[in-house]
């Protein structure tokens, strides 16, 4: 099994229908030889939620992995790529102000993640600082 089937991350984006969602698929050894499927899922911009399943051979957790990922395809989540091409999702101009101090090659935010919050959506103003 390579890289590449060991980690899948899908999106499924409609702005009609007001929908932001993905879904991350890994593969990971469990500490007594077997392998697990950890599934990543919820609307973007938030931690989502997860579940592990279990296996007791790699071989299972790929079958379930094939599985998973033909069911979330199937119902229109579509590869990270392909989703950011589509919507025209870019990472923002300034992004290398994001890096840590020390950090050469850090880690760009996405544009997804970070859209302003309206205050009214918090439900009250916060105080201000003099």
């Amino acid at each position: 099994m390579d890289a590449k089937a060991k980690i899948m991350l899908l999106y499924r984006i409609d702005p009609a229908l007001n929908m932001a969602r993905f879904y991350h698929l890994s593969i990971q050894p469990t500490l007594f030889g077997g392998s697990s499927l950890v599934r990543n899922w919820g609307r973007i911009g938030t931690m989502g939620q997860q579940k592990v399943e279990l296996f007791d051979t790699p071989g299972e957790a790929a079958a379930a992995h094939g599985r998973m990922a033909g069911r979330k395809l199937r119902r229109g989540y579509r590869h990270e790529s392909t989703a950011c091409a589509t919507q025209r999702i870019v990472t923002p101009q300034g992004a290398a102000e994001f890096r840590g101090a020390g950090d050469a090659g850090g880690i760009e935010p996405h544009a997804v993640y970070m859209r302003p919050v309206a205050w009214s959506s918090l439900g009250a103003r916060p105080a201000t600082v003099p």
